[in-house]
């Protein structure tokens, strides 16, 4: 039977709804008056999900700035974050366009923006004021800090908000590395977009069940640094403290991928048993009788670092392929290091489709990134390309105009 995934690759030049699957999130509307990545990549998930998304573009969107493209305004990072939408150029300062976006609002059952609340005020889009023309109405605002406290009116970016969160020092301490390290990936904006996913849908349940909307304020801060703090409270959980914060696995310095005989592997023996089949299948059961694999369980805090030494004595032993096939055996955590240039020719990458190439109408072919979930009954798809900047303006206007999806 076909995987329940839909690919990416699926998507026809001339995709419309009325051939798409429906998705899960069919027959709701969704407005991005959102810019950068947050509010758009939280936006394109609902889309993938089946919702109508309708873009309010700005006139100039930060996500379609960039050296790569082959028409201005449709980069990579633009072509698969603005999926499943259709854009509509609206000038939001211009009073009678500004009318405009706001009826299109009253059509929505979700709003996402990550526009600066002293900014949505003077549009008359803060919550109160288009809660008041569209009850029903789940308003998803999003940014760097919560606008109740005194750094509110602070510009944020994703560098920001992983030094305001606590994870550049996470990472400079787990690195021991004299300066500061910020993730490469834009990790905040992520995290943040997928409680924007969830928080909307929670309620949009809500709204289901009793015809009101409500306001949800996402801090990028604050959920970054609840994120964050999951496994990395640690002795700070007891008051008073009874140690560090900093998860021990994650913070022993031997925490990384280990030499193989051709390359390299992700192997991580968790458990004493673990350790003692590795040691084992590596041609060393001596060092199976060391007591510190011994015990109930492996004392990270003590002797962490020391037993990530041993293992990169031993793991050269073997072949990445081979390692697979002890770590499988014998349940020990494992995972081949991927490169991300070579991802698009990875089996397992190819198998989930996650990196199909399909063809645009005007940028032609490019790789969609696959949709990495699974609806046996309501499957979620890329319904369409991401659109050139106000591609709908004329087709979703017009259906304004005719009462098309009123609530």
């Amino acid at each position: 039977m076909e995987s329940a995934i839909v690919a990416a690759a699926a998507v026809a030049t001339a995709a419309t709804d009325k051939d798409a699957p429906g998705g899960p999130l069919a027959g709701v509307r969704v407005i991005d008056m959102a810019t950068v990545v947050m509010g758009p990549y939280a936006a394109q998930i609902l889309g993938d999900l089946g919702a109508d998304v309708i873009k309010i573009e700005s006139p100039n969107d930060t996500v379609r700035i960039g050296v790569l493209h082959r028409t201005p305004g449709m980069t990579p990072l633009n072509l698969n974050v603005n999926r499943n939408k259709r854009s509509v150029a609206l000038d939001l300062k211009d009073e009678r366009e500004r009318a405009t976006a706001l009826e299109l609002i009253s059509t929505a059952d979700i709003l996402i923006t990550n526009m600066r609340i002293d900014a949505l005020r003077r549009l008359g889009m803060d919550y109160d004021s288009l809660a008041a023309a569209n009850p029903r109405l789940v308003y998803a605002h999003a940014q760097g800090f919560r606008p109740d406290s005194d750094r509110a009116r602070l510009a944020a970016y994703d560098e920001t908000v992983q030094a305001a969160s606590g994870l550049v020092d996470l990472a400079q301490r787990a690195g021991d590395v004299g300066e500061p390290v910020v993730l490469p990936s834009i990790f905040g904006d992520k995290v943040a977009a997928l409680t924007i996913v969830y928080a909307a849908l929670a309620a949009l349940v809500h709204q289901r069940a009793t015809g009101r909307g409500q306001h949800v304020e996402i801090p990028m801060v604050d959920t970054l640094l609840a994120f964050n703090l999951v496994e990395h409270l640690q002795g700070r959980v007891f008051e008073p403290p009874m140690g560090p914060t900093g998860f021990p696995l994650s913070m022993n310095k031997g925490h990384r991928a280990r030499p193989t005989k051709d390359g390299l592997a992700m192997v991580i023996p968790y458990t004493p048993q673990n350790f003692r089949d590795l040691f084992a299948a590596a041609g060393r059961p001596d060092l199976a009788e060391d007591p510190r694999v011994n015990g109930e369980f492996i004392d990270s805090t003590r002797d962490g670092e020391a037993l990530a030494e041993l293992l990169e004595t031993v793991t050269p032993r073997l072949t990445t392929a081979q390692w697979a096939e002890v770590c499988a055996k014998h349940s020990i955590p494992y995972g081949p290091v991927l490169r991300l240039d070579e991802a698009a020719e990875d089996p397992y990458v190819q198998g989930g489709r996650l990196l199909d190439v399909t063809e645009h109408p005007t940028e032609g072919a490019y790789r969609v990134i696959g949709i990495p979930l699974a609806f046996s009954a309501t499957p979620a798809s890329v319904r369409r390309h991401a659109p050139l900047p106000g591609q709908h303006t004329d087709e979703v206007l017009g259906e304004l105009a005719r009462g098309e999806a009123r609530r």
